[in-house]
């Protein structure tokens, strides 16, 4: 029952998680899904030099030192913007006699560390680049990195590097992608020092089916180019990814173009918008030193950039895309759900969906917060724009009105309605297991051969949310992945509430039996309950909440 358009993700790192007789409560920092530096556990910000200069002169210590003082002065380090990053061309053709990569002489007369102390110097973080090959993608063939990664990954170090890209060009000496980029992984890891690597595959090999472990992004697609045709085509690829991004790793469709010149603001704010809602990392392509004003205004939407950031790490879903007219809907931190409708064609179109299709519920009105405008109204249950050509409108939509929250004492959780349901296979299922094909075609929820009369049934990635009120006390659940999985699951089932996790399970398989799972949810205005798939080419994750209660006052 393989289904190869569902992409996998990759093996979990659950962090100082406390595992005892079965009970699993969070102490530390959150555990993740992800690879292990810790890193991007929001998508990265920053700059990259590629889109606005390839290889020409003005790419040279002058322009990133500029591009850093811009970041200070003009407001992109204080709305999250951090990673000053360089591209291709930034060496000498030739590795010096001890086989290590020499800057640049004329683009960087100081050599790298004194860029990397500069952009230090202004609370700032550096990159660079590399390949993953023989050879880097400039037509010039500057060294690439394969069979020298740990002998580079030093010298990145030992200059302050605290980003790397590494592109896929090259000789690829016999090698897959995945052991080219694992390789370098480690020796990044080996240094000591916390570098975000970001893999820059193209998609060529599906790395959201393996990279996990090893980035902290991924690129999904072929290059960007700074045109409507190209951001369309991109955004398309990209946005039916969303089961596989998650804290710390990061499907990527390459870096932003805004403010290049090649299409109109409106798209320009579509592109931006797009990127935001689907956890790319927000890469600023253009020459600030040239950009006029509209460019930081859009660069700098908080509102627009905290849906990128926002903490529960979920890439928004698209629910539909007729005709052009595409919405997509992304829950977020604070109980709050981003809508955005996109409008890829060329005359104004109205475009809608409801409260009830972007999950949304337990209310019975919504305030609707666009973020581009900063304008306010409330609905019942309809979020409809009249979207011009080549535009996207973002709503931020919040419960309103008279909610419905649990009774006093204890409730099963599948005899009330959530807040928020979503699946990547199927309905989230109540009192079944997931089944996969539709509603109630599921089986008594079953771990480790216990069957469990009560409790919901899903398949990763999944988020289900409760709204509380801040009535209850503690959330019990006995979890795993139901027996009709065979050996085949593998999941990592996670409890959040506003702003922090509060129990992981760590990860369970189908070989697994049940464990326990708590977490103390006093006073929260909503749980958060999130199962994510933990590893490569398992079409069977069928997880259960069972018997799965909440204790309220």
């Amino acid at each position: 029952m393989g289904r190869g358009w569902r992409r996998r993700l990759l093996s979990t790192l659950v962090a100082a998680a406390l595992t005892a007789g079965g009970l699993v409560v969070l102490a530390g920092p959150p555990a993740a899904v992800a690879a292990e530096n810790g890193l991007s556990r929001t998508p990265a910000m920053g700059f990259n030099n590629w889109n606005s200069t390839h290889c020409r002169a003005e790419f040279n210590e002058d322009m990133v030192k500029g591009i850093a003082d811009i970041f200070v002065s003009r407001g992109l380090k204080d709305v999250g913007y951090q990673y000053v990053n360089i591209d291709d061309c930034w060496a000498e053709p030739q590795r010096d006699a001890a086989g290590n990569l020499v800057p640049h002489r004329t683009r960087f007369p100081n050599g790298i560390k004194a860029v990397a102390d500069y952009v230090h110097a202004k609370g700032l973080k550096f990159g660079i680049y590399t390949s993953a090959g023989t050879k880097t993608c400039d037509v010039q063939g500057f060294p690439g990195g394969i069979g020298h990664e740990d002998q580079d990954a030093r010298l990145f170090a030992s200059w302050g590097v605290d980003y790397l890209k590494y592109d896929n060009c090259g000789d690829h000496l016999g090698q897959s992608a995945q052991q080219r980029y694992t390789k370098m992984r480690d020796a990044l890891a080996a240094t000591g020092r916390p570098i975000l690597f970001s893999l820059c595959e193209w998609g060529q090999s599906q790395p959201w089916r393996w990279a996990h472990p090893v980035g902290n992004s991924w690129r999904t697609t072929g290059d960007i180019s700074d045109n409507w045709g190209s951001m369309l085509g991109i955004f398309k690829q990209n946005v039916g990814l969303a089961a596989n991004a998650q804290r710390g790793g990061w499907n990527d469709p390459d870096m932003l173009e805004v403010g290049n010149g090649g299409m109109t603001e409106v798209e320009y704010r579509s592109h931006f918008s797009l990127w935001a809602m689907m956890n790319a990392p927000l890469l600023i392509g253009a020459d600030l030193r040239k950009v006029g004003q509209s460019t930081f205004d859009i660069l700098t939407n908080r509102e627009i950039i905290a849906l990128d950031q926002d903490g529960l790490g979920v890439q928004a879903t698209e629910i539909s895309a007729d005709g052009g007219r595409h919405v997509l809907v992304k829950p977020l931190d604070n109980g709050d759900v981003a809508v955005a409708l996109f409008n890829e064609t060329g005359s104004t179109q109205t475009i809608s969906t409801t409260a009830s299709a972007a999950n949304l519920g337990n209310a019975n009105s919504f305030r609707l917060r666009d973020l581009w405008t900063g304008q306010q109204r409330d609905t019942t249950g309809v979020i409809s724009a009249s979207v011009p050509a080549h535009a996207t409108v973002v709503y931020r939509v919040s419960r309103q009105g008279t909610f419905a929250t649990p009774p006093a004492g204890v409730s099963q959780l599948s005899d009330l309605t959530p807040s928020l349901a979503a699946n990547a296979w199927g309905p989230v299922e109540k009192d079944r297991s997931n089944g996969e094909r539709g509603a109630g075609d599921g089986k008594p929820l079953t771990i480790g051969g216990t069957r469990y009369a009560k409790g919901i049934g899903v398949h990763a990635r999944s988020e289900v949310r409760y709204h509380l009120g801040g009535r209850c006390t503690r959330l019990s659940a006995t979890v795993g992945v139901d027996d009709e999985s065979g050996d085949r699951g593998s999941v990592s089932m996670e409890v959040w509430g506003p702003g922090r996790q509060l129990a992981s399970s760590g990860v369970l398989r189908g070989t697994d039996g049940a464990r326990t799972l708590t977490a103390d949810v006093t006073g929260l205005q909503y749980v958060h309950l999130a199962v994510l798939p933990t590893e490569d080419g398992v079409d069977y994750d069928h997880a259960d909440w069972a018997e799965a209660t909440i204790t309220c006052t």
